[in-house]
């Protein structure tokens, strides 16, 4: 059964950081991209970052590129993704996102940045 599920959400300060991870399981991990999205209600879904299964290539979308670090263990099937100098519009629910051989979700976690 696939599974990924994302952890690390919670409330922060701007300029805060936080670091989300994503377990994965059920797939061969190393073999598929992964990627961060985000949501806002009322909003599309959003690509954040992604990384290809080796982890030598990266994307980051222009609002997060300098302060957002994506990275994989492909030992631990896990991915992660590094926030720092975060701020309020950094605030949604972020999702994990398995693309290549397969397509999968996991059901998100929330990162408010308020003070």
């Amino acid at each position: 059964q696939v599974q990924l599920v994302e952890s690390g959400g919670g409330l922060v300060q701007p300029g805060g950081s936080l670091r989300l991870s994503c377990a994965a399981a059920g797939f061969d991990f190393s073999l598929n991209g992964m990627r961060w999205f985000r949501q806002v209600p009322g909003k599309e879904r959003e690509l954040v970052a992604s990384i290809i299964s080796s982890g030598t290539s990266t994307y980051y979308t222009d609002p997060v590129r300098g302060r957002f670090v994506i990275s994989r263990d492909n030992a631990k099937n896990a991915v992660y993704l590094q926030m720092n100098n975060l701020k309020p519009e950094d605030t949604a629910v972020y999702y994990c996102n398995a693309w290549g051989k397969i397509n999968a979700w996991g059901r998100g976690t929330q990162v408010t940045v308020s003070s």
